[in-house]
C-alpha cells in the first residue's frame, strides 16, 4: 500500500523575505506583485489584520503604514532559487516526488507496519528548515486530494506540529464533514456555488453521493474527486513534466511606452530571457509571436492591441537571431502615437536542440552555440545581465517599478549577505 503526502511552503514568498530578515519573525508582512500592483502574499500577521489576497496596493497603503507591515517587491530569482533547493532535498529523501508548483510538491510514500509516517514528516519537515530555512507543511492521506486536506489541517492547527496524517484518523468522516467543498482540492468557486444549489456544501457531502448524478453533473472528472474523497487513489503521481509547448516572456510596463525605441529595447530584453529559457532547457523555437497593448483599463486613452508570428527558417536558441526576428516583428505592428501598457514575446513550435534538421539554404554561425554558452555561464556566475546584448538597452526606463525589492541574496555575489563577527 503507498500513501501520498503533500508539502506545501508556507507563505513562501513571505518566508523567502524572513529568512534573510530574521527580525520580522512575528510581524505583519506582504509581497506584491510586478509594478508593486497587488498584494500576491500574507504572512498571518498581515492576515489577522484583514489585507485581502490580490487587493490593490494603493487601496490598503494606508492600513499597510498604520499596522506598520513590511512591504516587499516581488523577487522571483530568490524565491526560484529557495524552490529548487527545497525540492532537492524532497528530491534526495524520497525516490517519487511531483514537483506541483514552486511551493508545493507531492510524494507517495511506501507504507508498511513499521513505519510512522508522522515521524517521517516531522524529519523531512526539520531537514528543510534546518538546510534551506523554509517551514513547510505536510499532510499524509490514502489519495492525492486526501493529502491535500490533511496539509490545510496541518497549517491552519499549530498543535500537530506542521505535520497531519489522515490515514492515521479514526475519524474521517468528521474531519471531512468540516471541509468546505469549494475548499476542495479542483472544485474552484463557480463550481462550488453550482454544488451548494443542489445541496452539496461539505467534502463528506460530495464524497457521499451518487456515482451517477457526480457522473452527469460534474462529469469524469467530478466522479474522480469524489472517489479520491472515499480514499480510492484515482489521479497517480506525475514525476515526468509533459513537454514544454511555449515559453512567454512579458510585463507590464510602469507606465505607458510611447517610443518605438523603448518598446524594442524591453522586446530585446524579454526575447534574451525566453531564449535563455530555451537553453537552460535544451530547447529550440521555430516561431516568434510578438505582441503589445494599450491598456484595457484606460478606455480614455487610443486603443491598439496587436501581435504578428515570424517565421524562423530554422529553429534556433539564439538570442541575436530571435532579437532580429522580434524587431522586425515589432516594427511592423507599432503605430506610434499610442502609449503602450504591455510587450512581450513568446516562442512556438518548440523542439529539441539536438534533433534540428539542417537547412540546405541557411546554415547558423558555427561559433553561435559557443557564444551563447559562454553568455549564459558568465550570467549564471556574476548574475542575470551581467553581460547582455545593447539592444535591450542600459537606462530602460520602461522597466517595471520593484522599489522595495530586497536583494538577490543567493543568486548575485554582489548582493551577498554580509557578516561581521564582533571584537
Amino acid at each position: 500500500m503507498t500513501v501520498f503526502a503533500l508539502v506545501d511552503c508556507n507563505n513562501f514568498y513571505v518566508s523567502c523575505e524572513r529568512l534573510f530578515r530574521p527580525e520580522l519573525e512575528g510581524r505583519p508582512v506582504v509581497v506584491l506583485s510586478n509594478n508593486d500592483g497587488c498584494i500576491i502574499a500574507r504572512s498571518n500577521e498581515a492576515k489577522a489584520l484583514g489585507i485581502a489576497m490580490g487587493a490593490p496596493y494603493f487601496q490598503t497603503s494606508a492600513l499597510i503604514e498604520r499596522e506598520g507591515v513590511e512591504v516587499f517587491s516581488s523577487n522571483y530569482a530568490l524565491y526560484g532559487d529557495l524552490s529548487q533547493r527545497v525540492m532537492a532535498i524532497l528530491q534526495e529523501m524520497e525516490p517519487e516526488v511531483e514537483i506541483y508548483s514552486i511551493d508545493e510538491a507531492f510524494l507517495r510514500l511506501p507504507k508498511n507496519a513499521a513505519a510512522n509516517l508522522t515521524d517521517q514528516a516531522l524529519a523531512l519537515r526539520h531537514r528543510i528548515k534546518q538546510n534551506v530555512g523554509i517551514p513547510v507543511s505536510i499532510g499524509i492521506g490514502a489519495t492525492r486530494t486526501l493529502a491535500k486536506i490533511a496539509g490545510r489541517i496541518a497549517k491552519k492547527n499549530p498543535a500537530h506540529g506542521g505535520v497531519f496524517d489522515l490515514t492515521a484518523c479514526s475519524d474521517r468522516d468528521r474531519l471531512l464533514a468540516g471541509v468546505e467543498v469549494g475548499d476542495v482540492w479542483g472544485i474552484g468557486r463557480r463550481l462550488s456555488e453550482k454544488l451548494n444549489r443542489e445541496g452539496v456544501f461539505t467534502a463528506l457531502d460530495l464524497a457521499r453521493h451518487d456515482d451517477d448524478w457526480l457522473r452527469r453533473r460534474l462529469s469524469v472528472t467530478g466522479l474522480r474527486t469524489a472517489m479520491e474523497l472515499r480514499g480510492i487513489p484515482c489521479i497517480g503521481l506525475d514525476q515526468a513534466p509533459a513537454p514544454r509547448k511555449s515559453v512567454i516572456c512579458s510585463r507590464s510596463f510602469r507606465k505607458p511606452v510611447a517610443s518605438l525605441t523603448d518598446l524594442r529595447e524591453a522586446v530585446s530584453c524579454y526575447v534574451s530571457t525566453a531564449a535563455e529559457k530555451l537553453r537552460e532547457e535544451g530547447l529550440a523555437a521555430a516561431n516568434l509571436h510578438v505582441f503589445l497593448r494599450t491598456s484595457p483599463h484606460r478606455p480614455d486613452l487610443p486603443q491598439h492591441a496587436e501581435s504578428l508570428l515570424v517565421g524562423l527558417p530554422q529553429p534556433t536558441a539564439s538570442t541575436p537571431l530571435l532579437i532580429k526576428a522580434a524587431l522586425r516583428g515589432l516594427d511592423r505592428i507599432y503605430r506610434p502615437g499610442y502609449g503602450y501598457q504591455k510587450a512581450g514575446v513568446m516562442l512556438t513550435e518548440l523542439t529539441p536542440g539536438d534533433r534540428i534538421q539542417q537547412s540546405l539554404f541557411h546554415r547558423p554561425p558555427r561559433e553561435d552555440r559557443a557564444v551563447m554558452a559562454a553568455l549564459d555561464l558568465i550570467n549564471r556566475r556574476w548574475g542575470r545581465d551581467t553581460l547582455h546584448y545593447a539592444s535591450s538597452g542600459q537606462t530602460r526606463p520602461w522597466q517595471m517599478s520593484r522599489e522595495r525589492k530586497s536583494p538577490a541574496y543567493t543568486t548575485s555575489w554582489q548582493e551577498l549577505p554580509k557578516v561581521r563577527a564582533a571584537e
